[in-house]
């Protein structure tokens, strides 16, 4: 299978303007032409995959169809099994930089992901919430959002680094240590991929 790489120029040079304009665009993230049909949200769980899937709640707003309605930091915020990494990105600062994207896939550590995450290592990349832990959030966003069959493969992440992603069908680790528990979950503006270990970007 032919993997395609995304356009990396692109990804990165509107990361940059989001992140720098991310209080002026905030207000605008959602328009109408970002929502999903009423058939993709009818549709949102049929299309997801993995044991995980099952932390999701069935209904309300943390439900798949209430995610797919909604720009993806504010969807994830809605679902209790991603309550950690919605807290990490708040204090990160990227709530705006991730609602206003378009089109990303975002590899969401689950609650239990951090819980493996060393106490020291965590609490050095919270102490430093907009730099070092803003990096390390950023190392789980790739421009475009991925389908299963384009996940193999390099991929350019908000972070600067490649991320590999390999595996097929319902079976797919990142960077070799991080396996995917709920994939192909539909935001209004994202993929997400729910995956049970914390990405750490290489040293530069």
């Amino acid at each position: 299978m032919k993997v395609r790489n995304r356009a990396v120029a692109v990804s990165v040079g509107a990361a940059a303007v989001v992140l720098t304009a991310a209080a002026c665009s905030s207000t605008s993230s959602t328009s109408s032409s970002s929502s999903p049909t009423a058939m993709e949200s009818m549709n949102a769980a049929s299309q997801t995959f993995g044991a995980g899937c099952s932390a999701v709640p069935a209904t309300g707003a943390g439900s798949f169809d209430g995610m797919a309605a909604e720009p993806v930091a504010t969807a994830a915020s809605n679902n209790p099994a991603l309550s950690t990494l919605v807290a990490q990105v708040k204090a990160a600062d990227l709530v705006s930089t991730l609602n206003s994207a378009e089109g990303i896939t975002v590899f969401a550590p689950a609650n239990a992901a951090f819980e493996k995450v060393p106490a020291a290592t965590l609490q050095s990349l919270t102490a430093d919430p907009t730099g070092a832990l803003a990096n390390v959030l950023k190392y789980h966003v790739v421009a475009g959002q991925l389908t299963p069959a384009e996940l193999p493969g390099m991929h350019k992440t908000l972070e600067g680094q490649d991320i590999n992603v390999t595996g097929s069908g319902e079976d797919f680790t990142v960077n070799g240590t991080a396996k995917v528990v709920c994939g192909n979950v539909k935001t209004a503006n994202a993929t997400v991929y729910i995956i049970d270990g914390v990405l750490v970007p290489p040293a530069k």
